[in-house]
């Protein structure tokens, strides 16, 4: 079945056997509470909170939330809090991780850990969002807008992976993968629309992943407005209807994600992708919504 909202995710999870068991790394904060209270009362997932018991009691009583829906892992030290949920997914007992009140840096920094972290050598991390605009006929899949600064061309790859992996995940079967640039020529002062060439070849060849359709490079308007490809005479599979779409680097993917949010009041979830589970990584501006949409589009590929 292919999902054609984000609010389709949640249906889909409900109907799940085995929940999937969720653990938030130093969940002190009533906004993470929040949202993984909302998630577990839906049937979405399982939780198991991991930080200070008195505060998560606390915010708890609050809020008015049942304590009984948590499982809770006392540690009052947030640096701890992020290795002992790490600890907890090495060890089978959660499916997908999640940041709480602890800051980024130690929250990575447990995830990277060489020994006892969930990545393995050689592994590439980014950042997947599915955002459902109202002005686009189905959900997009984006990459990357909070990890990647500046991706070579091997990063690429993986971020093509990725999305692909995501978008066939929501029910697509062939994702059609648009790589942006300011244009849709190949400029070789313009090292974006190269490596897109290059890319598209390659996947063209089977070289990437398998039933996938890669084009580009593509200006933002070809890959997803039918007519402007039409005006442009521009022939492809994926102009004008694309899946995913892979920026060139951090700010355009920003830029594009912020715009969206705050100006055209899309919904969107997004995830950390290439550890050994899916992980929730939100911005501290985040709202309730967006983080339960993440933890619902996490638990999906876990």
């Amino acid at each position: 079945m292919r999902i054609e909202k984000i609010s389709d995710i949640y249906e889909s999870l409900k109907k799940d056997v085995r929940k999937k068991r969720l653990v938030v790394a130093y969940a002190n904060d009533s906004h993470s509470i929040e949202a993984v209270y909302t998630a577990v009362q839906m049937g979405l997932v399982e939780a198991i909170l991991v930080g200070d018991q008195q505060e998560i009691t606390k915010v708890c009583q609050e809020q008015g939330y049942d304590l009984s829906c948590f499982e809770i892992i006392h540690e009052p030290v947030d640096s701890k809090g992020a290795q002992k949920a790490v600890e907890w997914v090495r060890e089978g007992k959660a499916d997908v991780i999640m940041k709480g009140l602890v800051s980024t840096d130690k929250y990575m920094r447990a995830i990277l850990n060489k020994e006892r972290g969930l990545v393995e050598p050689n592994t590439i991390l980014s950042h997947v969002t599915v955002m459902e605009c109202p002005g686009y006929h189905k959900l997009l899949v984006i990459s990357d807008v909070a990890v990647i600064p500046l991706p070579d061309l091997n990063q690429k790859i993986a971020m093509i992976k990725y999305v692909t992996l995501t978008a066939k995940a929501l029910g697509v079967d062939c994702p059609k993968v648009a790589l942006i640039a300011p244009t849709e020529q190949v400029l070789p002062k313009i090292q974006s629309t190269v490596d897109a060439a290059i890319l598209s070849k390659m996947a063209e060849r089977g070289q990437i992943c398998s039933s996938v359709v890669v084009d580009g490079p593509m200006a933002l308007d070809l890959a997803i407005d039918r007519e402007a490809a039409q005006i442009k005479k521009v022939h492809s599979l994926v102009a004008g209807d694309a899946d995913c779409l892979v920026f060139p680097n951090l700010e355009s993917g920003n830029v594009f994600y912020k715009t969206n949010t705050k100006i055209c009041k899309s919904n969107q979830g997004a995830i950390l992708v290439g550890a050994k589970v899916p992980s929730v990584l939100s911005s501290r501006g985040d709202s309730v919504e967006t983080k339960l949409n993440s933890i619902a589009l996490a638990a999906l590929l876990a």
